[in-house]
């Protein structure tokens, strides 16, 4: 067993919705200008960033492969 807990686990963190472009696009758009304020000298901020960006970078490349398969 590892000593840490992996950002993303594709097991545990498998998601069944795949949103449609447009929407995912605008999402992750909107998380990036909310995070881009994030101070970079706060450990939580930088955890919460990191986690919601990794969130909407998923989505969007979920949603890219969708569109083209």
């Amino acid at each position: 067993m590892s000593g840490y807990t992996p950002l993303h686990d594709p097991e545990a963190d498998a998601r069944g919705y795949v949103p449609p472009l447009p929407q995912a696009i605008d999402k992750a758009r909107k998380v990036l200008a909310e995070k881009a304020v994030a101070n970079i000298h706060d450990r939580d901020e930088m955890i919460r960033a990191a986690t919601g960006l990794d969130y909407v970078l998923r989505d969007l490349l979920a949603a890219l492969d969708r569109e083209l398969s």
